[in-house]
């Protein structure tokens, strides 16, 4: 197992989790039960929350789209978008809403 993000926010560090489990890497947080204790309000990083991969072979990659979605998010996002489906605002970068999850822009096949 190895450790390959640690935030203080706990939402930023299930999402990334999210996004690896996703692509199939299993991972686990540690120190997830310490933001509910009052510990995680002490700005010391030991006690933020720690996305690991299980499988340390796993762990280039993992890195490698952490690294990608990090630089989507520094990209410039562009106007916001209208959801078709919900009519909620979704940042010009999302593919998909992020309140219903439908697509913000329709397939084109050809």
């Amino acid at each position: 197992m190895k450790e390959l993000f640690r935030e203080r926010e706990f939402e930023r560090v299930a999402f990334f989790r999210q996004v690896l489990e996703d692509e199939g890497i299993p991972t686990m947080i540690r120190n997830e039960n310490l933001t509910m204790s009052g510990l995680s309000e002490i700005p010391i990083p030991e006690f933020f929350p720690a996305l690991c991969v299980m499988n340390d072979d796993d762990y280039p990659r993992a890195v490698a789209i952490i690294r990608a979605r990090l630089d989507e998010e520094k990209s410039d996002p562009g106007e916001d978008i209208g959801c078709p489906a919900c009519g909620e605002s979704n940042p010009g970068n999302f593919s998909n809403c992020w309140s219903c999850e439908a697509p913000l822009r329709p397939e084109v096949v050809g």
